[in-house]
């Protein structure tokens, strides 16, 4: 440890350029991976410039359009990140769009160090017949719909027509969502959910909620605050089949080898032990589903163009990964749930961009601790120099906010050491323009560019607002709404 922090003191002194040749650092994307990585390199590398690009006029990436808006808590580590970004090193750009306002190509001539981080903005796909039937969503959407993400203002699921959602997935995604459409609307009214999805929420006729997994409790993937606050709902009846509960005795292996699993597991038999055998009149519903995997979606028969319900094949669990590697194996026999609104929570997925290699099988850029791997002439791969990934490209769509935390500090360790060994060319041999090179270049293409001051004026009409309606903030939630108030 001793050692470690001597390196790491050498290394600030060693790269504590000159004011007029900084290393400069681009990091795209704004969520916890971006931010950790801009910290993190700001105290390692003292005379280092960080300059943070996102596609968005807002800033936090997923803490504020993926965590739930009754997890208030969470959202606190703004404050860290606020801190990181009105420091004099570091500089927000925010509606700035990789691809469109700029190129990669572009930022890697601007920058000694461009660090990519913006994280997985898609879905992915069951593959299985009805997927494109209308009422069918991705977890991401209605996420970013109730959160107000302005690319979902417009997403009007369908929670009048239908008292029934199926959701495929038993994550902490599944239970958010679970949870915001059978929650009392007068709770989350207190909430920065997003007005217009309140609004929706107070009229929607959903009363029973499926929670579809292909495995059983002993796997369900949840952590065990989001299952005990799911069930924990106001006068919720929760169903869980007895039968589901049984465990094998490589189930009782993976119970002995993860403290998770089995709290799991506690909470989910003591719901079931407790709860009653049929709902009262008018009771909102919750239903556990194990050992069930989508075989397709069902059309309604006028138009065929709606969804009504899914059809899940029965499943049994298979060891053929080692121990504690149980996989979900179909076994022939078929049952349906009605339902005309059903959300997939499968997992997000990462988009690839021009000029940057991406494994479309993993949904990942081909790394080492962060370091993006290209392809020798001979096929060999090889470290692509000043070119790095943070966050979900770097690891796939996986962990919590703090897993963020770690990996933006092996990538930072990764950057440092390039530079020790002379990976990277010294700012003082090679200068490069850095952010003053980057707004003359956005300047010239007529970018609406939105600073971190910008941010902070959407902030205050947000909590200005949300004060009106006791609320923590009312979000704005179209571009037209976030560009007008950040260029006022």
């Amino acid at each position: 440890m001793v050692k470690m922090r001597m390196a790491i003191s050498l290394s600030a002194r060693k790269f504590s350029t000159f004011a007029s040749h900084p290393m400069r650092v681009c990091v795209v994307g704004s969520g916890p991976a971006g931010f950790y990585t801009a910290e993190k390199l700001l105290k390692t590398h003292e005379g280092a410039q960080v300059d943070i690009i996102d596609r968005l006029p807002t800033p936090f990436g997923l803490v504020r359009s993926g965590v739930a808006p009754d997890h208030q808590e969470t959202k606190v580590v703004v404050n860290q990140f606020s801190r990181v970004a009105v420091s004099e090193r570091c500089s927000f750009f925010g509606n700035v769009c990789l691809g469109t306002s700029v190129s990669l190509s572009e930022l890697r001539d601007l920058y000694h160090v461009v660090v990519l981080s913006f994280g997985a903005e898609s879905d992915r796909v069951l593959g299985i017949p009805g997927e494109d039937l209308k009422g069918i969503y991705a977890a991401r959407e209605f996420v970013w719909w109730y959160n107000g993400h302005p690319d979902c203002r417009k997403l009007s699921p369908v929670l009048k027509s239908t008292d029934s959602a199926v959701i495929l997935g038993q994550g902490n995604v599944a239970l958010d969502i679970a949870r915001i459409l059978l929650r009392p609307t007068s709770e989350l009214s207190t909430t920065d959910i997003a007005s217009h999805a309140l609004e929706a929420l107070e009229e929607s006729s959903i009363r029973k909620v499926y929670l579809v997994g292909r495995r059983g409790p002993v796997q369900a993937a949840c952590t065990a605050k989001e299952l005990r606050e799911v069930l924990g709902i106001k006068n919720l009846y929760v169903n869980i089949q007895k039968d589901d509960l049984r465990v094998t005795p490589t189930d009782e292996v993976e119970m002995k080898n993860s403290r998770i699993n089995r709290r799991i597991y506690e909470l989910l038999s003591k719901a079931a032990q407790s709860g009653t055998q049929s709902a009262a009149p008018g009771q909102r519903e919750l239903h556990f589903v194990f050992f069930r995997k989508p075989e397709s979606f069902l059309a309604s028969n006028v138009g065929g163009s709606k969804v009504v319900g899914v059809k899940l094949e029965k499943t049994m669990l298979n060891q053929r990964d080692g121990p504690g590697k149980q996989i979900a194996v179909g076994t022939g026999e078929y049952a349906h749930i009605d339902s005309g609104m059903v959300l997939k929570s499968i997992g997000y997925k990462s988009i690839p961009v021009d000029g940057l290699p991406f494994d479309h099988r993993k949904g990942v850029v081909p790394n080492i601790k962060g370091r993006v791997l290209g392809n020798n002439v001979d096929g060999s791969p090889h470290p692509q120099p000043g070119l790095y990934v943070c966050g979900w490209l770097k690891r796939g769509p996986t962990g919590i906010i703090a897993t963020n935390l770690y990996c933006a500090e092996e990538t930072v360790a990764s950057i440092t050491e390039d530079l020790e060994q002379g990976s990277l060319p010294s700012p003082l041999k090679l200068p490069k323009p850095g952010r003053e090179g980057l707004s003359q270049l956005l300047k010239s293409r007529n970018v609406r560019l939105v600073p971190f001051s910008g941010w902070e004026k959407i902030d205050a009409e947000e909590r200005r607002l949300g004060s009106l309606k006791n609320k923590p903030r009312e979000k704005l939630a179209s571009w037209e709404e976030l560009l007008e108030i950040a260029n006022q």
